[in-house]
């Protein structure tokens, strides 16, 4: 099959519509990306795809076309911008830089803005070309949910856009069953909703025995090592993370470890100083995915929290089959469908969205665990990773309805 993939973000930014693309290419299809100059998460384009743009033009056999977009730089307007070039000059160019091309169907991944899918719109009726839309990030609830939108004025204007794009959509592809409702409001078309996990990325495929441990974790040896993994945000909920620091600040032997970087992460900073956490919370600092299994195979408990909103509560994050898949025991706080898989799977233990006393109270619990039992945690997390976020037999799963509908 000829495949395009339209995604704002794509490798060198890591997303798992990399291994997409990659698979896809790999099993003999035809591939061509369109995305734009890679800028996320420090909102500057990259040196290296500076320095070199045409380096970046293949990617595992797939040709990789990028869009003049506008870096994301700091700040609301930088980031609103970033989204709105997306969608400028995929509607603009996009359809140029593709003339004469024909394609059996074309791939949308849609984490957020909602609006990156316009181009895919646009280009499903200009090659007359099925659109499946892989939806990560539900609008307009995260809106709400992280308070970027608070008039329902303002809300019923981007459902009005969501619906616009649901309904163009041969299949919508949901990461959770919890989105099922949400996206069958908007497209009102439940039959053409399916779902389709995250699984954990490539560099989990392994087993963490065989990984060295990273060497930024030598100062924590000997702690109890709760680490947190991924983008430090608004919707990870840091403040009830650091109260619950902040109450078992007085057991020396653990340490709350943050591994990566974000919007939030300045504050994070600022906060551990205010609250002298400084012997308790230590930030590690951004790293690369590939690097991630050497810091996870130091981590006693792995952490993944998320606000207590409606919305969250509908959502598997990513990171948790990156847990899973890991296997280490999973520390928790967050409601739903996420607390539903680390509970099934016997993972861990998970604490209610946004209850910081419940956090540290699970925290210590999982301290006074038998190393032996924690190690059952893990053994089982993997398991069920196996078991319900294989990653070929999800992205086989694909392209069965990659064929289905380019019939």
């Amino acid at each position: 099959m000829r495949v395009l993939v339209v995604s704002q973000y794509f490798w060198p930014e890591v997303f798992r519509v990399n291994e997409i693309v990659s698979e896809l290419s790999a099993r003999g299809h035809e591939v061509t990306v369109l995305t734009g100059r890679p800028n996320y998460p420090g909102g500057q384009v990259f040196d290296d795809y500076a320095a070199n743009p045409a380096a970046f033009a293949q990617y595992h056999g797939a040709e990789v076309i990028r869009l003049p977009l506008r870096p994301r730089g700091h700040g609301s307007l930088r980031l609103l911008l970033n989204y709105w070039s997306f969608v400028f000059w995929g509607c603009l160019l996009g359809p140029w830089k593709l003339r004469g091309r024909r394609f059996d169907a074309i791939f949308c991944f849609e984490t957020s803005p909602i609006t990156s899918a316009l181009p895919a719109v646009l280009l499903r009726r200009l090659k007359r070309a099925p659109l499946l839309l892989w939806v990560l990030d539900l609008w307009p609830d995260t809106l709400s949910a992280v308070g970027m939108v608070k008039s329902e004025r303002g809300l019923n204007a981007v459902g009005a856009l969501v619906r616009f794009i649901y309904k163009r959509c041969d299949l919508i592809l949901a990461q959770s069953r919890g989105f099922f409702p949400a996206i069958e409001r908007w497209s009102n078309a439940p039959a053409k909703t399916r779902y389709f996990p995250q699984w954990g990325e490539a560099a989990f495929d392994g087993d963490l025995d065989d990984v060295a441990e990273a060497p930024e974790l030598a100062p924590h040896a000997g702690r109890f090592k709760l680490m947190f993994a991924g983008n430090i945000g608004d919707a990870q909920d840091f403040p009830a993370l650091l109260d619950a620091a902040e109450a078992t600040r007085h057991r020396s032997d653990i340490h709350w470890l943050i591994v990566g970087d974000g919007r939030q992460a300045s504050w994070v900073r600022e906060q551990i100083q205010a609250r002298s956490l400084q012997d308790t919370v230590f930030m590690l600092g951004r790293h690369p995915l590939e690097r991630m299994p050497e810091f996870f195979k130091g981590a006693d408990a792995l952490i993944v929290s998320l606000k207590a909103e409606p919305i969250f509560a509908m959502t598997i994050p990513g990171k948790v089959s990156a847990y899973l898949s890991a296997g280490r025991p999973i520390l928790a706080m967050l409601d739903g469908e996420g607390s539903r898989v680390i509970s099934e799977a016997g993972a861990g233990l998970a604490a209610p969205a946004g209850d910081a006393a419940a956090l540290a109270g699970q925290a210590l619990a999982l301290v006074a665990t038998p190393i032996t039992e924690r190690q059952a945690m893990g053994v089982r997390a993997r398991a069920y990773a196996r078991r319900e976020f294989d990653r070929a037999t999800l992205i086989t799963q694909l392209e069965t309805w990659l064929r289905e509908v380019s019939r």
